[in-house]
């Protein structure tokens, strides 16, 4: 299968298609309650006022996610291949990215990190592009815009700001312009909501939008371990993955290489926003989803023994399988 995979065959958009769905097999057969999708963070609604809480039957939210994560599939492959992150285009990362959308039951429906994910992918192929750029001002600002528009629809996106400065960090020169300009674009998007709230006489209400931020990083954590068994065919890949790396690293175009570790920065980034959300949920790991998947498929775009590496991605989906209809 990952052979099929390592040819940009244009017959591989629809195995992706038919795997998404594959993969949702068991979701699929559950009997479900009405599933609430939350599309703006409360304190944005006075933006965009549209309830979609019970506007899709549970069958229908689950066919819709399945078609945005093939489609942010389709789209993040692109950006991959264009960016030349690994040996050459190919297919695997959108068989990766559909992949570990597909590890947990909560990743499967509609939310707020789904959708976020658009963007997500939006501002790599933007970061990615900095160090071709001779003036990118223009981008940091749309990538701080960007960011504002994501953390409406869910608040840990904002997280995301800590990337503008690793990016320039890692690709450009100092320049207290470029460094300006991405607050700029952020604070722009909330200027505007903190008019609608004035015009609204509700002015003290915009103060409340921030107090997340003053929440302390949690020291317990409440895990059940059992529900995350999954993770170790992924942890395993990620491993050897990063073995891979490390030997091709210094080979690699020095683009390469930064491009790597901003992903790596991402990864660790998105993952610990968590804290901004106090009720937050599995979903919200989606957003790990895209700068993870990158380097699996790295892994398995430069293995070398076929026998091994098939055999681990049959283990791989066979275990996300087993796990979700356990």
């Amino acid at each position: 299968m990952i052979n099929q995979f390592r040819k940009l065959n244009p017959v591989n958009l629809v195995f992706l298609l038919a795997y998404t769905f594959f993969l949702r097999i068991a979701i699929f057969q559950e009997t479900h309650d009405q599933l609430n999708f939350d599309f703006l963070e409360p304190f944005a609604r006075l933006l965009i006022n549209i309830d979609l809480d019970h506007a899709f039957t549970p069958y229908t939210n689950i066919f819709i996610a399945a078609l945005l994560v093939y489609v942010q599939a389709l789209i993040f492959n692109r950006v991959v291949n264009n960016h030349n992150l690994l040996a050459k285009p190919n297919f695997l990362p959108g068989l990766m990215f559909i992949t570990g959308t597909s590890l947990f039951m909560p990743f499967m429906i509609l939310s707020p990190a789904l959708l976020c994910n658009f963007l997500l992918i939006w501002i790599i192929d933007k970061f990615l592009k900095l160090g071709k750029s001779a003036n990118s001002i223009t981008t940091i600002f749309d990538i701080g815009m960007i960011i504002g528009v994501g953390t409406l629809i869910y608040f840990p996106f904002m997280a995301m700001l800590l990337m503008i400065f690793l990016a320039l960090l890692l690709f450009r020169s100092f320049n207290w312009r470029e460094w300006v300009a991405g607050l700029i674009g952020f604070i722009t998007v909330f200027f505007f909501l903190a008019v609608f709230y004035y015009w609204n006489d509700n002015l003290s209400s915009f103060y409340q939008i921030w107090r997340p931020l003053g929440n302390k990083f949690p020291s317990v954590f409440k895990i059940n371990y059992n529900d995350y068994l999954v993770l170790i065919p992924v942890t395993v890949i990620m491993i050897l993955a990063s073995l891979q790396l490390r030997e091709n690293f210094f080979r690699s175009f020095i683009s390469t290489r930064k491009s790597f570790q901003l992903l790596f920065f991402m990864f660790i980034i998105s993952a610990a926003s968590f804290y901004l959300k106090p009720n937050f949920r599995t979903w919200h790991f989606l957003l790990c989803v895209p700068p993870g998947s990158v380097l699996l498929a790295y892994y398995f775009s430069n293995a070398k023994k076929r026998w091994f590496y098939e055999t681990l991605f049959v283990l791989f989906v066979l275990s996300i399988q087993y796990f979700l209809f356990v």
